[in-house]
């Protein structure tokens, strides 16, 4: 599955992993992502869409 919502574009965030003595590895953030059933454009389609999105109401969840 993409890590990408398709609502907000909120996708995979890059950093860097700190230890205590400072040692610095690279690491990946990736975003809540839920695939579910929405309306869109008045059809039922399964999209990818973070958990903030869902939890804000931008994203109209089908029965």
């Amino acid at each position: 599955m993409a890590n990408v919502c398709e609502i907000c574009n909120k996708g995979e965030r890059s950093g860097m992993n700190v230890s205590h003595s400072h040692l610095k590895t690279k690491r990946t953030w990736k975003p809540n992502i839920q695939r579910v059933r929405a309306v869109v454009d008045g059809e039922v389609k399964r999209v990818n869409v973070c958990t903030r999105c869902l939890r804000s109401g931008k994203v109209q969840r089908a029965i």
